[in-house]
C-alpha cells in the first residue's frame, strides 16, 4: 500500500539524480524533465524517484478523478485478481447497465476497447452502417485521439497528422464554438452563433451533402484547445440541425464524463441527448477501459444477424470493468460531482482574483475542475504567448506543481484539472505557487 502523501516538496532537483540517470538512459537531458516520472502516487500527490513530490494539477490528463491509488479502486482491482484477468464477466453486462442509465441510452448497445481513440475508431464504423453514409464531420481545435480514425477527425494541430496522410475520407472539420478567440471572426453574443449557421447555410450548401452526413462529433467542452465551453443554446442548436437531417450525434465525453465538469457527463449541462456517447479515462481511474454506448436500435435495425464488427482481445477487461464498478461506487458515495462544481467554483475564483494582478492571464474559463487559463501577450488583443505558458509551467514543476499548457487557435492555455478530491486548502496551495510562477515569468518578460 501507498505510504501517506504530502506535499509540494521538493528535495532534489527536479530533476534529482536518479531521474537525470534514467533520462541520460534515454537520451533526454534534465530540461526535458517537465512530467513527473512516478514512484508512487497518492490522492492529488505524485512521488518521482528521488523523492520530490508534486501536486497534479491534471489528474494524469483526466485519468484519475478520484485522486492517484483510490483505495476501494485498488481493493476491487486487487480483488478480480486470482479470479479472472481476461475474457468478459458477469460484471460487464451490470457495467453496461450502469453505463446505459448514465448516458440516457437504454437499453443500448457497448463496444468495449482500452483507450479514447479506439472508442473514436469504433464509432466512426458504427454511425457509417448504421446509417449507410459516409461522411462524418467534427471541429476545428477537436482532440478525439491519435489512432489513424481518431486522428482523421481532430483537428488539434498540424502536427499531429504531417507525414501521415492521407488520412480517413469524408471527414469534414466546422468551427466550434470557442469564442474567446472565434475562428470566423465573430463577437458573442452579437454573432447568432454564426459557427452553427455556417454549418447550415454554408457548408450543406457548398461542399457537404447533409444528406451524406452520418454523424456529427462533438466534445461537451472542447479539451486540448484550450477548455472552451461553447455559448448557451449551442449544442441544443446542434441537436436540432443533426435532427432535420437524419444526422446521429456522437458527444465524445473522454475528458468530460464522470464528474470532471461538475455532472456525470458533460452534456448534462446543455440537457442534450447524444445517439452515441463515448467514455474512457476516467472510467475506471488509471486501469485502460473505454466504451462507446449507442442506441440498440441503431445496429439492430440494419444487422439482423450478429455480425462481429468491432471485437479486440482484451475488450471488456475484467480488472478494467472491477475499477470502473469501484470508480463509479466512489463518485456516487463521495458526490463528487458536487466537490468539483463546489471546489471548481472556488478556484475558479482564485484563478480570476490572479488575473486582476497578472497581465499574462487573458482568460479563465471552464466548467466544475476542467478549467483552463489562457496566456496572453495582450489581453485586449488576445494576442497568443506560447512560449510564457510553457515557462509558467516549468517554474511551477521547479516549485512542486505539475501544470501543462494545451490549445489551438494559436493559443496556450494551462490545464487545470486537478482530482475531484482536490481540497480548498490544497487549491490555495496551487495559487501560491501559481502567482510566484507567474510573477517569474513576467519579470523575465518585463511585464
Amino acid at each position: 500500500m501507498v505510504g501517506h502523501l504530502s506535499g509540494p516538496r521538493i528535495v532534489a532537483g527536479p530533476p534529482g539524480p536518479k531521474v537525470e540517470r534514467l533520462l541520460a538512459s534515454v537520451g533526454v537531458g534534465p530540461g526535458g524533465y517537465s512530467s513527473p516520472i512516478v514512484d508512487t502516487a497518492q490522492g492529488v500527490y505524485v512521488r518521482d524517484p528521488d523523492g520530490n513530490v508534486f501536486l497534479d494539477l491534471i489528474s494524469g490528463r483526466c485519468v484519475v478523478n478520484t485522486g492517484h491509488n483510490h483505495p476501494r479502486v485498488v481493493e476491487a482491482v486487487r480483488g478480480q485478481l486470482g479470479r479472472s484477468i481476461h475474457w468478459q464477466t458477469e460484471q460487464s453486462f451490470s457495467l453496461a447497465e450502469r453505463l446505459a442509465e448514465m448516458t440516457g441510452l437504454g437499453p443500448a448497445q457497448v463496444y468495449w476497447s482500452q483507450a479514447g481513440s479506439m472508442a473514436n475508431e469504433f464509432a466512426v464504423k458504427a454511425v457509417r452502417r448504421a446509417t449507410g453514409r459516409p461522411g462524418v464531420i467534427s471541429f476545428m481545435g477537436s482532440y478525439h485521439g491519435s489512432s489513424m480514425g481518431a486522428l482523421s477527425l481532430s483537428g488539434y494541430d498540424p502536427s499531429m497528422k504531417r507525414g501521415y496522410g492521407p488520412t480517413l475520407p469524408g471527414v469534414y472539420h466546422m468551427p466550434y464554438a470557442s469564442c474567446y478567440r472565434c475562428p470566423l471572426g465573430q463577437e458573442h453574443p452579437g454573432c447568432s452563433l454564426a459557427c452553427l449557421e455556417y454549418i447550415e447555410d454554408y457548408a450543406f450548401r457548398s461542399y457537404v451533402p447533409a444528406d451524406e452526413v452520418a454523424a456529427i462529433f462533438v466534445e461537451p467542452v472542447q479539451g486540448d484547445a484550450g477548455w472552451h465551453v461553447p455559448p448557451p443554446g449551442w449544442h441544443r442548436g446542434l441537436r436540432e440541425l443533426c435532427d432535420r437531417h437524419g444526422i446521429l450525434l456522437v458527444a465524445d465525453e473522454v475528458q468530460t464524463a464522470f464528474g470532471r465538469t461538475g455532472r456525470w457527463l458533460g452534456m448534462d449541462h446543455w440537457g442534450v441527448q447524444p445517439d452515441v456517447v463515448l467514455l474512457g479515462k476516467a472510467m475506471a481511474s488509471g486501469v485502460p477501459l473505454s466504451a462507446c454506448v449507442l442506441r440498440r436500435d441503431l445496429l439492430e435495425s440494419t444487422d439482423p444477424e450478429p455480425i462481429p464488427i468491432h471485437a479486440q482481445s482484451f475488450s471488456a477487461s475484467p480488472l478494467g470493468v472491477a475499477a470502473a464498478h469501484a470508480t463509479m461506487d466512489v463518485i456516487r458515495d463521495e458526490r463528487l460531482c458536487e466537490r468539483s462544481e463546489e471546489t471548481g467554483a472556488y478556484i475558479k475564483a482564485r484563478l480570476l482574483e490572479l488575473m486582476d494582478s497578472h497581465p499574462l492571464i487573458g482568460d479563465v474559463r471552464g466548467l466544475g475542475l476542467l478549467l483552463g487559463v489562457e496566456v496572453v501577450n495582450d489581453r485586449e488583443r488576445k494576442t497568443p504567448n506560447p512560449e510564457a505558458a510553457t515557462r509558467v509551467c516549468a517554474e511551477a514543476f521547479r516549485r512542486g506543481v505539475f501544470v501543462l499548457s494545451m490549445g489551438s487557435y494559436g493559443g496556450r492555455a494551462l490545464r487545470i484539472a486537478p482530482p475531484l478530491i482536490i481540497t480548498e486548502e490544497q487549491v490555495d496551495t496551487v495559487i501560491e505557487v501559481l502567482d510566484e510562477s507567474l510573477k517569474a515569468v513576467e519579470r523575465s518578460q518585463g511585464l
